[in-house]
């Protein structure tokens, strides 16, 4: 399959990629296997992504980058939106050459690689979705004011920790504004659109137990919303439930995750896909 342009393709890369108002950090093996681009966590950076990379090995071409105000180099922007986020992978693949590439993302991430698969169906080999995009409304007024407190709490050391590019350089508001947008797109009616309009392959990497901010069976009754969606859509299983919960995923059950990429990226291939 013709997917990269071939000097883009050759060698390892690393630098800064403008977009809009800013430049995101952004890290290319190169090489001529597939190409996967990983999406962080919300406020996570590349480096999370180290162990499912090293598990798939150098038979892929990995692309990873941070997000705005994410990381240690990838700079400020006045926009931190949702639609942002999303033209950001374009312009990460555009920057590298790459015309079709297989998404896999985490939490914040894996909204944004459904989102990506759905609108570009030619361009997506697939999707791996771990521990994110289910379509259930955990939002309300009483959340979005838990949300606000819990930044404005961790604002208090934030700071000290921006310099090692663990913490994003967005401040308590803008943190709890993104926060709040992820359970606004997250509503059935928002977010099940989009998940049955997915005409690629896409499996799920589903954790176990809670998340930060969530608190007794909230996070698994989010996740149990996937039924209703594995029924709709032919092109969405699960494709493993993990004893990880979803902080420890991917240092954790990183081999689920990578086995996921690879029946993927063999569905792409031409393999049938499950039997319904």
């Amino acid at each position: 399959m013709t997917m990269n342009n071939a000097s883009a393709a050759s060698s390892s890369w690393t630098g800064m990629v403008p977009v809009d108002d800013t430049a995101l950090a952004v890290t290319d093996t190169g090489g001529p296997g597939v190409p996967v681009v990983y999406l962080n966590g919300q406020f996570a950076t590349q480096g999370y992504w180290r162990r499912v990379i090293a598990e798939l090995g150098t038979g892929w071409r990995h692309i990873t980058y941070d997000e705005r105000a994410r990381g240690r180099k990838s700079k400020r922007s006045a926009d931190y939106s949702f639609e942002a986020a999303v033209r950001d992978v374009d312009a990460v693949l555009a920057a590298r050459g790459v015309d079709r590439a297989l998404v896999v993302g985490w939490s914040y991430g894996a909204v944004v690689g459904a989102h990506w698969a759905s609108r570009n169906p030619e361009r997506a080999l697939g999707a791996v979705l771990v521990d994110g995009a289910f379509p259930h409304d955990w939002l309300d007024e009483a959340m979005a004011q838990r949300i606000r407190k819990m930044f404005r709490r961790m604002n208090l050391f934030m700071p000290l920790l921006r310099p090692t590019g663990l913490t994003p350089r967005m401040n308590a508001d803008q943190m709890a504004d993104s926060n709040i947008e992820l359970g606004e797109l997250s509503r059935e009616r928002e977010l099940g659109p989009v998940l049955d309009a997915i005409t690629v392959p896409v499996r799920y990497v589903v954790a176990s137990g809670t998340s930060l901010g969530s608190r007794g069976d909230e996070q698994e009754q989010i996740r149990a919303s996937l039924d209703a969606v594995t029924a709709r859509n032919p092109h969405i299983h699960i494709g493993a439930k993990v004893a990880s919960n979803h902080g420890a995923i991917l240092k954790k059950d990183f081999p689920a995750v990578a086995e996921a990429v690879r029946e993927v990226a063999g569905l792409d291939h031409g393999d049938a896909e499950d039997p319904r």
